[in-house]
């Protein structure tokens, strides 16, 4: 079983949602860390667990941020099973971005 550390990345090109990670079929994953930056402006960004097995999209976590602010939208941990997706939806594309710290282990590899 391998541990994989990764980071995934959130540039909106659009105000749409926009998948950021998919866990792998053959993986879990760990979300411990959603590092969102404004750097100016005032925006709300909302992000969103789809439940691969459940086939349901949940809301996990929204904020309303001004800038020039950092802050951790993940107030714990969030544990992703195989196929699930984090994806996430802001009001503007200008100055936001965020990054994801993901533990992934992969029970195929070693």
């Amino acid at each position: 079983m391998a541990t994989i550390y990764k980071n995934a990345f959130y540039d909106p090109a659009n105000t749409d949602v926009l998948t950021i990670y998919t866990t792998p079929d053959d993986s879990r994953a760990i979300i411990q860390n959603i590092q969102v930056v404004n750097t100016s402006g005032s925006k709300t960004v909302d992000f969103y667990i789809y439940d691969a097995s459940a086939n349901v999209t949940y809301l996990a976590a929204h904020g309303s941020i001004t800038g020039p602010t950092i802050c951790n939208f993940a107030k714990g941990p969030i544990v992703l099973e195989e196929n699930d997706i984090i994806s996430a939806q802001s009001s503007s594309t200008s100055n936001i971005s965020a990054v994801l710290a993901i533990l992934e282990t992969n029970r195929n590899q070693q």
